[in-house]
């Protein structure tokens, strides 16, 4: 039982989760990516170089290549749809538990002011003093 709250308790760290939801959507977006290489860019560059055979759906042939417009608009549909379920499936629930444990992640981050000397702009609201330039700051009001 032990081992199971272990495990449990390692897959609900915040980072672990970020990591996986980063990981999620860069190969969506690397399908994304692949789709407009292979159905737009690549045909492109074989009718300027003047030959293949054409195929049919959405699109149209130029120079014997298909250029094809219905692939590449399914694949958007397809990132748009993955990135939804991501968000309602994984980012919602992990968002409940967490502040449930006293911590918000997927938030907007904490306010910040900027230094007038050295313009720095990550400083806490809340600082007394910029902790590039060490000048003493206006406490917020």
């Amino acid at each position: 039982m032990t081992l199971l709250k272990g495990f449990k308790n390692f897959l609900m760290q915040g980072d672990l989760v970020v990591i996986a939801v980063g990981l999620v959507v860069a190969l969506a977006f690397s399908t994304l990516i692949k789709a407009f290489t292979d159905t737009i860019i690549t045909p492109l560059v074989n009718a300027i170089a003047g030959g293949g055979a054409a195929g049919k759906g959405l699109g149209w042939t130029l120079n014997g290549q298909r250029i094809d417009l219905g692939a590449f608009i399914g694949a958007v549909i397809y990132f748009i749809i993955l990135m939804a379920v991501i968000y309602f499936l994984i980012v919602v629930p992990y968002r409940a538990y967490m502040k449930r444990r006293g911590r918000a992640v997927f938030g907007d981050p904490p306010p910040t002011k900027t230094c007038p000397n050295c313009q720095s702009t990550d400083i806490p609201v809340a600082a007394t003093k910029c902790k590039y330039c060490a000048s003493e700051l206006p406490v917020a009001a």
